[in-house]
């Protein structure tokens, strides 16, 4: 996937329910995501039959409850959010003649067959189905990278989920640190997860982030995270289960642009000096005459000093210095070198 970008964090957009059930914000919202400068775009294969059923005793109307979602049974969520599946090959499409790279999260079976037949460079799972091992182990099975999000997640989780991957054959596996709250509260993204995770489990890592700006994902880039995945929407005016957490395209252009910007900024470890350093050295200290000396004087800490800039000896050197006498007459402001003195 990283050769859809020079960089080696990959931004993801995640269209979600962000299309107001229209096809044509769909539509706009991944030509949106390109000019924003996102990598990927990322939709949700589902409908609402195949994640739950349609019923209202307590199991299916009280979940909800104190969530931005209250009042709503989990079938009337998934039927007003769903992204109709007649629109995939137009989606796919339109990402792929914008440059972006475009997959999924499947919720079955029957999803996973449905988006084979569009070859998507990998596929997601979702946080709330980390422990559906026998859909992970059937997405993995197709043999593409495997992007798994961890929002309510315990160890014993994601230490099953991995291995079913890795059971399936299947050893290309990112861990999304995730947040499960909608929004979610800044001071809960816990991102030092993210290098435990990695060096935990020996996989890579990324952000799948809910919170409403975007500290978090640049936070995620300096410890580690290869994946930015953000939900997206071309307007909020649109409305939809997911825009209060979502990023318009001004504010995810802004992401991009600091994502990128600390991408830079790690760099690599290096004790090499670059040429603009070398050539910063120049303002460095050295050991400077700082009042006129006759020949034959002994050099003292009154008439010699580590001051800037660098022309003279290293300051290092000065209790080598010290006591010795001058060879001929030195001038305040004469750079010290060993063939100065005696």
């Amino acid at each position: 996937m990283s050769e859809k970008t020079n960089s080696n964090v990959l931004v993801v957009a995640e269209l979600s329910a962000n299309h107001g059930h229209s096809l044509d914000i769909a539509v706009e919202t991944i030509k949106a995501a390109r000019r924003a400068g996102a990598d990927a775009v990322k939709l949700q294969t589902y409908t609402a039959d195949t994640l739950t059923i349609d019923c209202r005793n307590e199991y299916f109307t009280n979940v909800l409850d104190g969530s931005i979602w209250e009042g709503r049974t989990l079938y009337e969520l998934y039927q007003d959010a769903y992204t109709p599946w007649e629109w995939h090959e137009t989606l796919f499409k339109t990402a792929r003649e914008e440059g972006l790279l475009c997959f999924s999260t499947p919720f079955d079976r029957s999803s996973v067959d449905f988006l084979e037949t569009f070859t998507p460079p990998c596929y997601k799972i979702a946080s709330f189905e980390i422990q559906d091992t026998p859909l992970i182990a059937y997405t993995a099975s197709k043999g593409r990278p495997m992007i798994l999000s961890t929002g309510i997640a315990g160890m014993e989780d994601i230490e099953l989920a991995i291995e079913t991957c890795r059971k399936a054959g299947n050893n290309d596996i990112t861990l999304l640190k995730c947040t499960s709250s909608y929004p979610a509260p800044i001071e809960e993204a816990n991102l030092m997860m993210l290098p435990d995770m990695k060096r935990r489990f020996h996989v890579k890592v990324g952000l799948s982030d809910h919170t409403t700006g975007i500290v978090a994902p640049v936070v995620a880039v300096s410890l580690g995270a290869g994946i930015i995945e953000k939900h997206f929407i071309l307007d909020k005016s649109i409305g939809g289960p997911d825009a209060s957490f979502s990023l318009d395209e001004r504010t995810f252009t802004e992401m991009v642009r600091a994502v990128r910007q600390a991408e830079q900024a790690m760099g690599t470890v290096s004790y090499e000096l670059t040429d603009r350093m070398k050539q910063n050295r120049l303002f460095g200290r050295s050991l400077f005459v700082v009042s006129d000396i006759k020949a034959g004087e002994t050099l003292t800490m009154e008439n010699i000093r580590s001051i800037r800039p660098a022309n003279g000896l290293p300051p290092r050197c000065l209790s080598n210095v010290l006591g010795k006498k001058a060879t001929t007459n030195l001038e305040k402001g004469t750079p010290l070198s060993w063939d100065l003195i005696e």
